[in-house]
């Protein structure tokens, strides 16, 4: 007797075959008319009507990772002590230091002054940035159980700090699904110089369905996505040649699933194909800055050198968002200790560099999103994978901590120019309300109507989630 398929899903995809079936199913998983509702697919036509377990405030999020590890004491936690106490020896521990042993305190050379109505401390590095406190709500006590790029980026992108596991994107993704036919539901904006710590790694599926990686996206190349369209230099692709092709495919697809009926693979694949058609069309016109107004591309700093490439990708993340990205992810900073937020050099000229490159387009995506109405219901949340000391590293530089960093959240659900947790006087480790990645994430996930104890994967044995066994939502931020 021939083996039956488990379910209408799969009969579908085997009747069908290849990108037909595949359709097929995607579109009666659009409809909620799958019987089998416990695949991703089958969930899809939740997430658009508003969360998973509960209401939600975010329909969509924009994160903004700052790779590297972002100086807080330079930043946004301002410690009078360090300057009480500049050039004095402290003893913070024997192994106090990541990479180096511990120099004398450091008072921060950047001025610091109040801002908004809520009187928000903020370093002149972002002058752009704190007229925007009124809208932030800032965790001023966050800390990493890892002081290595390598692992604290994964922790703060997976929950975990060794690779193979999905990122927040991909959960997301899997929870939720996409509120767009025409674009993925989780596409990452890297740094135009070159690709985070880990690489690839921190946009991963892991072992969820391969079709909820992020889908990396370059707007400052010449060719954003690359491979949509054959080559000029191809004549010998025709619409004659394409059908001959996709036939032969059919028949591969259908080989390979009678094979591999439990593989995701090509199910991700195929459906990478399907939304690749789609952007054929979409893509072209999302990514086309030449259609937002000169005042619009000077706010966000695309005439400026130092600030073009980013804004860039701010920029093309707010289109994205308005055209129903689930998620959106921004890089600053690639890997390795030079020009990025890693200053263990000397604070005094590498900081700026970095912070000037990423202030203005951050808080015209601040304004802009405000302006349009978007921020109603779209979360922003700007992040790092751990802080710095506040003792010298060398002469002027500061070394890796994990002790304490901030994090701040804008937009739907939260209530700005709040903050919650503070470190202690030298801003060395988190003293009081001490938040995690497990609670960013937890709290992120509210906000989406998730809850984040439910949203779970069985691999292995384990009901794996983002958070692993950890995590609280972070309530004194909420609106």
């Amino acid at each position: 007797m021939n083996h039956m398929p488990s379910s209408r899903r799969d009969f579908l995809c085997h009747a069908g075959g290849g990108l037909g079936g595949v359709a097929v199913a995607w579109l009666l998983a659009h409809e909620g008319a799958l019987a089998d509702d416990s695949s991703p697919l089958a969930r899809r036509g939740i997430g658009a009507t508003g969360g998973l377990h509960h209401p939600a405030k975010a329909r969509r999020v924009v994160q903004l990772f700052m790779n590297g590890g972002v100086s807080q004491m330079d930043t946004f936690d301002y410690k009078p002590e360090l300057a009480r106490r500049h050039g004095e020896k402290v003893d913070f521990g024997l192994k106090a230091a990541a990479t180096s042993a511990p120099g004398a305190v450091m008072k921060s050379p950047f001025e610091f002054k109040q801002h908004g109505q809520c009187g928000r401390w903020v370093s002149s590095v972002f002058p752009q940035m704190a007229g925007c406190v009124d809208d932030l709500a800032f965790l001023m006590a966050m800390a990493s159980k890892t002081n290595v790029h390598g692992p604290a980026s994964y922790l703060q992108n997976t929950g975990f700090v060794t690779p193979g596991f999905p990122c927040m994107g991909a959960w997301i993704s899997y929870a939720l699904g996409s509120l767009s036919d025409n674009l993925p539901a989780f596409i990452v904006l890297p740094d135009h110089r070159g690709l985070p710590y880990n690489n690839t790694g921190n946009f991963s599926a892991g072992f969820l369905p391969a079709a909820h990686q992020g889908v990396v996206i370059k707007p400052n190349d010449p060719t954003p996505i690359p491979n949509l369209r054959p080559p000029a230099s191809a004549k010998h692709v025709t619409p004659s040649s394409e059908a001959e092709g996709l036939r032969l495919l059919e028949q591969l697809n259908r080989r390979h699933l009678a094979e591999h009926p439990g593989d995701s693979r090509l199910e991700a694949r195929i459906e990478s194909y399907e939304l690749a058609a789609k952007m054929q069309l979409s893509a072209p016109e999302a990514f086309d800055l030449r259609r937002e107004t000169a005042a619009t591309r000077r706010a966000y700093g695309l005439d400026n050198e130092a600030t073009a490439a980013f804004a860039r990708n701010c920029l093309t993340a707010r289109r994205l968002l308005e055209r129903e990205v689930r998620f959106v992810q921004v890089w600053s900073g690639m890997g390795g200790a030079s020009r990025n937020w890693d200053n263990h050099t000397d604070i005094h000229k590498e900081l700026p560099f970095i912070a000037q490159s990423v202030d203005q387009p951050i808080a015209a995506l601040l304004k802009d999103l405000k302006s349009r109405g978007l921020l109603d219901d779209t979360l922003v949340v700007w992040t790092t994978e751990f802080g710095r000391m506040p003792f010298t590293q060398g002469a002027t530089g500061r070394d890796h901590n994990g002790g304490t960093f901030v994090t701040w959240l804008a937009g739907a659900g939260v209530k700005g120019g709040t903050a919650h947790g503070r470190s202690d006087d030298f801003s060395y480790q988190a003293a009081e309300g001490k938040t995690t990645g497990y609670d960013l994430h937890a709290t992120i996930l509210h906000l989406l109507g998730i809850d984040h104890t439910r949203l779970t994967f069985r691999h292995n044995g384990i009901d794996r989630r983002l958070t692993d066994v950890h995590g609280h939502v972070i309530r004194e931020i909420l609106a």
